[in-house]
């Protein structure tokens, strides 16, 4: 009777889980098999990922990465890295069934038996293109305000140099204003009045 107890409680736990599991809709979260297939899916999985399971499931999980990192091998080096460690995460751009792109927290657990035998992986994924949206608009913001205060000071630097040349120009000016009146006049003695003018120059 004990035993019968133990067993239920277990069936009840793990159906406890399974539901758990499978009211998840803001995480996709499923099983691999050691080689990296597909062995369940939860609604997040579906709505993240566009899959319904009798579609997904027995598939390889390889199916959820751009061209470009199934060429340069980055999901054998995840598989490698939670096989390794235990865990292993990243943030990186994945594919959905109809083709589009989004930006993913992925995160691949190991999954051993109790022999230490390796029995597959748990992976949950997060949509988390909003997020990296607003962290670019955020660098853009940034990269505008700095190229701003940038203009600013080319700007103030510029007003300071354009105000002391203006003075030099005005003594330069006013000099040979000076001179022109005095050779009208006939005056002869010129010589403060270039002296200021060179000065000036």
């Amino acid at each position: 009777r004990a035993m019968q107890e133990s067993a239920e409680a277990q069936r009840s736990s793990e159906e406890q889980f399974h539901l758990l599991v499978e009211g998840v809709t803001d995480y996709a979260i499923y099983m691999l098999d050691p080689e990296g297939r597909i062995t369940t899916w939860n609604a997040g999985a579906q709505r993240i990922k566009g899959y319904r399971a009798d579609e997904i499931v027995g598939q390889n999980f390889s199916k959820f990465f751009t061209e470009e990192d199934r060429a340069a091998g980055i999901r054998l080096r995840a598989r490698e890295a939670a096989v390794r460690e235990g865990r292993y995460e990243a943030e990186s751009i994945r594919v959905r069934k109809d083709g589009s792109r989004f930006w993913a927290n992925v995160v691949l657990y190991r999954l051993r038996d109790a022999s230490g035998n390796l029995r597959g992986f748990a992976k949950v994924t997060r949509d988390i293109t909003e997020r990296q949206k607003r962290t670019e608009e955020l660098q853009e913001a940034q990269a505008q305000l700095i190229q701003s205060q940038k203009m600013e000071g080319l700007g103030q630097l510029t007003g300071g140099i354009a105000h002391d040349f203006n003075n030099l120009l005005t003594v330069t000016q006013g000099s040979t204003d000076m001179i022109d009146r005095r050779l009208r006049a006939g005056d002869q003695n010129l010589t403060p009045f270039l002296e200021a003018a060179r000065r000036g120059t």
